[in-house]
C-alpha cells in the first residue's frame, strides 16, 4: 500500500516524461536508484531574462499496486508528503492528473493531500504523525509504511521476544499465543470485524482522540467503538456531536453513502458489513469471505468462498442444484444464481472500478426509486426496462409493485442509468457494460451506442470507464480519443463511435428502447438518445473514496 518509492517499486514511467499542469511543467527522471521531479513553473515574464522558477525533489513515497500509483514528494518543513497531482494508471499504462481519477464536478479545484494525515492512517501500520501545529511541522513516524503483520495482529514485541526465548523446537500452545500476539480468527465476530473496520470504515473522530500526535489509540483486539465509533447515517443521533458538525457540513454523507445508509464508496466496506442482517446475527465476520494469507492479493477471498460456497457455509439450505434453482429462478451454473450478484451486486464505486457492495441486502425496485441505487437484477440485465423487472420481481417473491413514470416502463435500465443517472451511477452503469455476466445476459450489439454518448460525459471517471468498457470491441474508440481531455476541447467522440458502429454491426439485430426499431443512422441514434440527455441529473457529486 505504500512504499519508497524505488525502480524496484514503482511500476510508472519516469524517464524523461515531462506533464503540465496548472502552470507548472513536472520533468520526470531516474538518477541511480532516486525518481526525481524537475518543477517548472511556465509563463514568466516575456521581458525577464532569468530562468523559469524551477525546483527538483526526489520522490519519496508510492501508494498502491494494483490499479493505480499514487506518489509523494517532500515539502515543507520536517518529512511532510505532498501529493504529486498525477497517478499512474497500471491498466492503461500511462500518467493522468490526479483530479481525473475520482468523481468530482467538472472543474473542481483539486488540492493536495498531505500524506502524514490522510492516506497514512490506513496505508500505514503504526503511525504516529506527530503534528507540531504551532510550528507547522510533522515528524510522523509509522512501525512500518504499508500494512503489514501488525496492522492485523497488534504489536508483536511480546510474540518476537517469546519465540527467540523458547527452547528449540518448541511449539506455543493456543493459550500461550494467544498472551503473545492477537489472531483475528479467534476473536469473536465483531472484534475481528472490527480489526478490518479501523481501515475499512468511514468513523467518527472526536477531540478526546489526540490521533494527530500519537496515532490512535485502538489495536487489534480493542473495541473500536470505544475510541473512533463507526458513522451509521441512519443512527446519527447516537454520536454526541455528529447532528451539529453534519449541520455544518450537509453534503458529507452523501459523499459516501447513499441515502438509505448503504455504503456508496470503497474503502468504508465496514460500515456496510455492520449493517448487514448476517452480522448481526454473531457469527458472521469479515474472515467468512476474505482471507489474507490464503487468497489471491486483487480481492483477498479465501480459496473456498470464490463461489456459493460463502453463502452457503450459513444457508446449507440452498446448497443443491433444486433448491438453488427454485430460489433464483436461474440456471445453477449461470451468473444469475451465484448468490455475490444478486445480494452483495457492485454498487459501490471506488478506484475507477465498480466494487460489490457488502451490505447483503436483497433486490427491490422500492430501493431503487427511494435512494436511486441500482437493483441488482438491472446491473445483469441492462436491455430490460425498471418495469421488467418489477413485474418479475412482484411474480417470483411477491413484491409489491411501484408507480414508474413512462421512461421507466419502456427504456433500457442500463441505458436510463447511463444517460439520466447522476455521475455515480453513469459510471457504475459504464462499468457494466464491461462486465461479462452483463453482456451474456443483455447481448453486446447496442452496448456501444450508449457508451459513444459517454465518452462525452463531462466527468473525466465516467469517460474512463466508457472507453475501458468499449475498447472490447475494437475498432469503435475514435483515434487518439483520450478521456483526460474535456469534451469541449475536442469534437464529439459519440458521433464517430456511432458512424463505425453502423459500419461493422448489423442494424437489424434485436435492439432495447430507445434504440428499438430501424436506425436510420448516426443523427437517428443521437435524436432517440437525446431526450434522456435532456434529463440527465447534473447535480454536482463528489465521492469520496
Amino acid at each position: 500500500m505504500t512504499q519508497y518509492a524505488t525502480p524496484a517499486t514503482v511500476q510508472a514511467n519516469f524517464d524523461g516524461q515531462i506533464l503540465t499542469n496548472q502552470g507548472v511543467r513536472f520533468v520526470l527522471s531516474r538518477q541511480d536508484e532516486e525518481l526525481r521531479v524537475r518543477m517548472e513553473r511556465l509563463n514568466q515574464p516575456v521581458n525577464s531574462d532569468a530562468p523559469p522558477a524551477a525546483f527538483e525533489t526526489r520522490v519519496g513515497l508510492v501508494t498502491g499496486s494494483h490499479h493505480m500509483q499514487v506518489f509523494w514528494m517532500p515539502g515543507g518543513d520536517g518529512n511532510t508528503q505532498i501529493g504529486f497531482p498525477f497517478t499512474w494508471l497500471i491498466p492503461e499504462g500511462r500518467w493522468v492528473p490526479r483530479n481525473s481519477t475520482f468523481i468530482r464536478p467538472p472543474g473542481f479545484q483539486h488540492s493536495s493531500e498531505i500524506w502524514n494525515v490522510t492516506c497514512s492512517r490506513c496505508h500505514s501500520t503504526g503511525l504516529e504523525p506527530r503534528v507540531d501545529v504551532a510550528r507547522h511541522i510533522m515528524d510522523s513516524r509509522a512501525a512500518e509504511l504499508g500494512i503489514s503483520c501488525e496492522a492485523c495482529h497488534g504489536p508483536g514485541e511480546r510474540h518476537v521476544t517469546a519465540r527467540r526465548n523458547a527452547p528449540d523446537g518448541s511449539k506455543p500452545g493456543a493459550a500461550e499465543l494467544r498472551g503473545e500476539i492477537v489472531q483475528p480468527e479467534h476473536l469473536d465476530a465483531k472484534r475481528s470485524s472490527e480489526v478490518c473496520g479501523f481501515c475499512h470504515s468511514m468513523k467518527w473522530i472526536d477531540r478526546s482522540e489526540p490521533w494527530r500526535d500519537r496515532g490512535f489509540r485502538y489495536r487489534p483486539g480493542d473495541d473500536l467503538e470505544a475510541t473512533t465509533p463507526l458513522i451509521q447515517p441512519t443512527k446519527v443521533d447516537a454520536l454526541p456531536g455528529l447532528r451539529e458538525y453534519l449541520s455544518k457540513n450537509p453534503d458529507l454523507l452523501g459523499d459516501f453513502f447513499w441515502s438509505d445508509g448503504m455504503g456508496r464508496v470503497s474503502g468504508r466496506e465496514y460500515n456496510s458489513v455492520a449493517a448487514s442482517p448476517c452480522f448481526k446475527g454473531g457469527n458472521f465476520s469479515c474472515l467468512s469471505c476474505h482471507s489474507l494469507h490464503e487468497s489471491e492479493p486483487s480481492d483477498l477471498l479465501a480459496e473456498n468462498r470464490r463461489d456459493n460456497r460463502a453463502c452457503i457455509q450459513c444457508h446449507p439450505s440452498f446448497g443443491t442444484e433444486a433448491a438453488l434453482t427454485r430460489h433464483t429462478h436461474h440456471l445453477p451454473m449461470s451468473s444469475g444464481s451465484e448468490c455475490y450478484n444478486c445480494h452483495l451486486p457492485h454498487t459501490t464505486y471506488g478506484v475507477l472500478s465498480a466494487i460489490r457492495s457488502h451490505q447483503i441486502s436483497n433486490p427491490r425496485v422500492a430501493d431503487q426509486l427511494a435512494t436511486g441505487r441500482p437493483n441488482a437484477c438491472s446491473l445483469c440485465h441492462l436491455d430490460r426496462p425498471l418495469a421488467w423487472v418489477d413485474r418479475t420481481l412482484a411474480e417470483w417473491f411477491r413484491q409489491p409493485v411501484n408507480t414508474l413514470d413512462e421512461t421507466q416502463k419502456s427504456v433500457a435500465e442500463g441505458a436510463r442509468l447511463a444517460l439520466m443517472g447522476d455521475a455515480g451511477q453513469r459510471a457504475l452503469a459504464a462499468w457494466h457494460f464491461g462486465w461479462k455476466p452483463a453482456q451474456q445476459a443483455s447481448g453486446v450489439h447496442w452496448l456501444p451506442l450508449v457508451l459513444g454518448a459517454l465518452l462525452d460525459d463531462p466527468y473525466s471517471a465516467v469517460r474512463c470507464l466508457a472507453e475501458r468498457s468499449l475498447r472490447a470491441t475494437p475498432g469503435l474508440l475514435p483515434t487518439g480519443y483520450d478521456f483526460v481531455a474535456e469534451p469541449d476541447t475536442r469534437p464529439p467522440a459519440s458521433a464517430e463511435v456511432w458512424r463505425r458502429w453502423f459500419t461493422t454491426t448489423s442494424v437489424d439485430a434485436p435492439m432495447p428502447a430507445p434504440f428499438s426499431g430501424p436506425i436510420a443512422g448516426p443523427d437517428d441514434v443521437r435524436q432517440r438518445a437525446q431526450p434522456l440527455l435532456e434529463s440527465r441529473n447534473h447535480r454536482p457529486l463528489r465521492l469520496r473514496e
